[in-house]
């Protein structure tokens, strides 16, 4: 062979269907490494067809839906490292363990990725694949033309639907929780922010890096380390000062509705670009209405509020305002001129969460005027962090009064662990085409080593019934490595369908105890059948949960959306009773 058709050169004389389809077979980081070992191959591997088929291995969408997302972005390449970016989020996120409600399904959207929390309800007589699912969005994250970030959390205030702009402080690829902040930051100044911006840049990779490795710890965050009060009164201030009303052309789709007819399809995506030139409209410039973007001395970001030398009103004045429309906001000045001193004096005579919150937070809280103090300007945020958790049968434990949402770790199917990941459930035999007593019922299955044994962990996430148990609860577990030497007492099932049964495990279900942390368990049974469905039976009582395996981004496509919460409880409800917010029932569950 020729040495000038060697090395790069022999890849760069070959015709781009060829090489694309030649990268197509590398991973996203073989493909960039390739692109830094000379600068013809750089050049070569910016064309659009071999990140088409980089964003394609990643999965997260079909193809005709990618060449939809790209009609908004300025290429493939900066729509896969959007994809990339959003990836970690994309699962089954839960705040808390008895909380009805609390379970939120993150998944694309449209140039997005969009949190939906699922409603505790009942299914219709049409069944689950059916009837129409009931959700609520509780925040999304657009992708702008340069595929960088703009966050939205979602909620309703005097029957008005609102979105708050707000930043991604940092984003863990790793990440297991999801928070919620009041961000405090330093005044900007023009002549140096491309040189601030690059040192950030390099700070945030360094930091992520070492959070990968050993991970956080709460009292790593200033807002964390803030009194409970303090944390809820700043977050209402602060969602109070950046909101704007949602305009109605963009309050109809959030995402693709699932559609077999290609003309609705298109005019769906139409509407769904136009939502999202709204509402990037908005992050970048804010509503036109805003007396706080009027101010000569504000901020131009939507997402910041002013600083503490530009008004005089009290916080007394603003905190009974809250429920208003978003014309006549104040900026943070009123917040720390007039109303700092009565803010401190209550916070520090009132905490309703001391309780619970650990001695590592205690010994490190700090005052609210400490934090302020730390910034020029404060604002929304969210960050995606990967912290140091302790579980109890696969179900997270959780921090009280903390507005985040913990991540459900789903495995990867393979052999052995062939059946994690989300189920729907029913009782009694044959399975029926609704729910138990009509109620939908979620359950999360995941898998543990314990003892040098490999068990399943079947924990209940969502129902929406008088239950003795809460969500959180591990409804049965089950041991892989010990086959059951029970038989299947049914032959056919609902539909007189011959039942054939692919394989069982020995192991115990939830049926008595004190509380759902230490409930007790009766020895049972769980059947793999052939049509893909779960069966576990009490042994004693002959009682059987039926499971069925759940897509649940379809479900939420052809589903129905109903009012969110408030901004801050929309996003992780701080309620202590088991009941359902959505309900209008005070009914203790």
């Amino acid at each position: 062979m020729l040495p000038d058709i060697c090395g790069s050169s022999l890849l760069l004389a070959l015709p781009d269907d060829i090489f694309s389809v030649i990268t197509s077979s590398l991973s996203l980081r073989d493909v960039c490494n390739l692109g830094l070992s000379c600068p013809g191959l750089d050049a070569v591997l910016s064309s659009d067809k071999v990140w088409l088929s980089q964003c394609d291995k990643l999965g997260l969408l079909p193809f005709s839906t990618l060449i939809e997302w790209r009609k908004g972005v300025l290429s493939y390449k900066a729509l896969c490292r959007f994809l990339v970016n959003i990836q970690p989020l994309v699962g089954i996120w839960v705040y808390r363990n008895p909380e009805l409600g609390n379970v939120v399904y993150v998944m694309p959207g449209f140039l997005s990725v969009i949190g939906c929390r699922i409603i505790p309800q009942e299914i219709g007589p049409l069944g689950l694949e059916d009837s129409p699912i009931l959700w609520a969005p509780v925040f999304e994250i657009i992708c702008k033309y340069d595929c960088s970030k703009a966050f939205f959390l979602h909620g309703r205030e005097q029957g008005a639907d609102y979105v708050y702009p707000g930043l991604l402080k940092s984003f863990d690829r790793d990440c297991n929780v999801l928070l919620l902040e009041v961000e405090h930051r330093l005044q900007r100044d023009e002549g140096k922010l491309a040189d601030i911006k690059k040192f950030a840049d390099e700070a945030e990779k360094e930091k992520s890096k070492s959070q990968r490795i050993v991970g956080q710890k709460w009292t790593e965050n200033p807002f964390i380390r803030l009194e409970s009060d303090d944390r809820s009164r700043l977050l209402d201030f602060v969602t109070s000062q950046v909101r704007d009303v949602v305009p109605e052309a963009a309050n109809v789709l959030l995402f693709p509705r699932s559609r077999n007819d290609e003309v609705d399809s298109k005019q769906d995506f139409a509407a769904l670009h136009g939502r999202r030139l709204l509402l990037l409209e908005l992050y970048e410039h804010g509503n036109v209405n805003h007396d706080l973007k009027s101010d000569e001395e504000s901020p131009s970001n939507p997402t910041e509020l002013g600083s503490s030398d530009d008004v005089s009103e009290s916080l007394d004045s603003t905190s009974g305002r809250q429920g208003q429309s978003s014309k006549g906001k104040k900026t943070l000045s009123a917040f720390l001129k007039n109303g700092l001193k009565k803010l401190l004096r209550q916070s520090s005579s009132t905490n309703s969460d001391r309780e619970y919150q650990e001695a590592a937070i205690t010994n490190n809280q700090i005052t609210l005027d400490e934090f302020l103090e730390s910034g020029n300007w404060v604002g929304l945020s969210v960050r995606a962090a990967t912290m140091q958790l302790s579980r109890y049968q696969a179900w997270p434990i959780m921090q009280k009064s903390i507005s985040a949402l913990y991540k459900l770790p789903v495995q990867t199917p393979e052999a052995g662990d062939e059946y994690a990941g989300l189920w729907a459930g029913s009782s009694g035999w044959p399975p029926s085409t609704g729910m138990p007593n009509g109620y939908l019922c979620f359950i999360f299955i995941s898998y543990e080593e314990s003892e040098g044994q490999r068990q399943m962990f079947a924990n209940k996430i969502l129902q929406g019934k008088r239950v003795m148990y809460p969500n959180g609860s591990a409804l049965f577990f089950v041991n892989t490595d010990q086959p059951s030497v029970d038989i299947f007492p049914w032959d056919t099932d609902e539909e007189s369908n011959p039942i054939s049964v692919k394989q069982s495990f020995k192991g115990e279900g939830i049926s008595d105890g004190y509380g759902f942390r230490y409930p007790g368990s009766k020895p049972g049974s769980l059947f793999v059948l052939e049509n893909g469905m779960l069966v576990f039976i009490w042994k004693e009582s002959r009682d059987v949960l039926t499971l069925k395996r759940l897509d649940l981004a379809d479900l939420l496509k052809r589903g129905e959306r109903v009012p969110s919460l408030p901004p801050i409880s929309n996003f992780a409800y701080l309620t202590l009773e088991y009941r359902n917010v959505y309900s209008g029932s005070s009914e203790i569950w």
